[in-house]
C-alpha cells in the first residue's frame, strides 16, 4: 500500500459522486467521463487504502463499513480544499484578511477613526488590527514590512513609502486652566515668551518638534523647554498638571483632559503635519483599498 498522503484529491471527489449515487453510470454522467476509467479510479483508490470500499455486482453498488468510514472523512477533506481555494481567492482580492495599522496617539482625535470605520463598513472581511507606536518606530516597521500601513506625525516620508496627507490641524496654545490667560479669545506668541514650555522629545517624531521650534522662531522666541515628552497627550497632561504650557494640535481639545485649556494662536498660522504612510511596492490588495477608503473620508 502507498502512502495516503499521495493520495489524489480528484479519487475522493470520484468516491464521494459514487458513494451518493450508488450507479457508475450516474455517477460517470455526474462526473462528466465514461464508465472505464471511473472503474479503474475506484479501484486505483481502494488499491492504495488496502481495503474494499464498495460492494458491486452486475446489479447493485454498496458501500462497505470501511467505505461509509472513508465516506464521511472524504466529505471533510473536500470541504476543507474548497474552503481553502475560497479563502485564498478572498485574500487574493482583497475581499478577507489581515491589516496590521500602526497610528500614534493623537491620531485617535484626528480622521483615523472615521477612516478605520469607513473602511470595515466597505471591507467586513478584513480584520483590522491597530497597533500604537511612534512615527519613528512607524518608519522603521513600514520599512520592514511589520505593518501595512501607518497613521504618523510627520510632512514626508522616505523614498519607499508612499504617502496621503492628512486634514490640516493648527497649532494652538495649551495651558492650565489656572493660568492669567487661559480665558483670553486668542494668543499672541509673544504673550508666552517668558513661560516654561512642555515639548514633544524630538527623537520620538522630529517632525512635531521641529514645526513647534520653526512656529517660535517665526516669532523671534526661543522658548525655555523644561519638560519633553513622547506623546502629545502626556505633553497636555504635564500642562494640565501646572507643569509649563505648550503648543499642540487643535485636535487635542477633543481629548477631555481635566485641567487643560486650549486658547488659538492670532498671529501664526502653524500647522501639524500628519500623514498615512505606506509600502508603495506592497502588493497587499486590502491596502489599496484601505488607501482609497482614506482619500473618500478625507475628500
Amino acid at each position: 500500500m502507498r502512502h495516503d498522503a499521495g493520495m489524489k484529491l480528484h479519487l475522493l471527489r470520484y468516491f464521494t459522486v459514487l458513494a451518493e449515487e450508488l450507479h457508475f453510470g450516474r455517477a460517470a454522467a455526474r462526473l462528466a467521463m465514461t464508465q472505464p476509467p471511473l472503474s479503474s479510479a475506484i479501484k486505483a483508490l481502494e488499491e492504495e487504502l488496502g481495503v474494499r470500499l464498495l460492494e458491486r455486482d452486475s446489479k447493485h453498488v454498496r458501500l462497505t463499513p470501511a467505505g461509509s468510514a472513508f465516506l464521511s472523512e472524504a466529505r471533510v477533506i473536500l470541504e476543507r480544499v474548497a474552503r481553502a481555494g475560497e479563502t485564498a481567492r478572498a485574500v487574493a482580492g482583497g475581499l478577507r484578511g489581515r491589516l496590521d495599522i500602526g497610528f500614534t496617539g493623537s491620531m485617535v482625535y484626528r480622521e483615523m477613526p472615521r477612516i478605520v470605520h469607513l473602511f470595515q463598513e466597505r471591507m467586513p472581511g478584513i480584520e483590522v488590527i491597530l497597533r500604537e507606536m511612534s512615527t519613528t518606530e512607524q518608519v522603521d516597521a513600514l520599512l520592514h514590512g511589520q505593518l501595512h500601513a501607518g497613521f504618523i506625525n510627520a510632512a514626508s516620508v522616505p523614498g519607499p513609502l508612499s504617502s496621503l496627507a492628512l486634514l490640516d490641524d493648527p497649532l494652538v496654545c495649551c495651558l492650565p486652566e489656572n493660568h492669567p490667560l487661559a480665558s483670553a479669545p486668542a494668543l499672541d506668541l509673544s504673550q508666552l515668551a517668558d513661560e516654561q514650555f512642555v515639548m514633544f522629545a524630538r527623537d520620538v517624531a522630529p517632525a512635531n518638534h521641529d514645526n513647534v521650534i520653526a512656529t517660535f522662531s517665526r516669532a523671534c522666541i526661543h522658548p525655555r523647554t523644561c519638560h519633553a515628552a513622547r506623546q502629545w497627550l502626556t505633553v497636555v497632561a504635564l500642562v494640565s498638571a501646572g507643569m509649563g504650557v505648550s503648543l499642540v494640535p487643535a485636535s487635542l481639545a477633543k481629548s477631555g483632559v481635566q485641567g487643560a485649556c486650549f486658547v488659538p494662536l492670532s498671529d501664526h498660522a502653524a500647522r501639524s503635519s500628519a500623514l498615512l504612510a505606506w509600502r508603495a511596492e506592497s502588493t497587499v490588495a486590502a491596502l489599496g483599498s484601505f488607501v482609497e477608503a482614506a482619500r473618500s473620508e478625507l475628500s
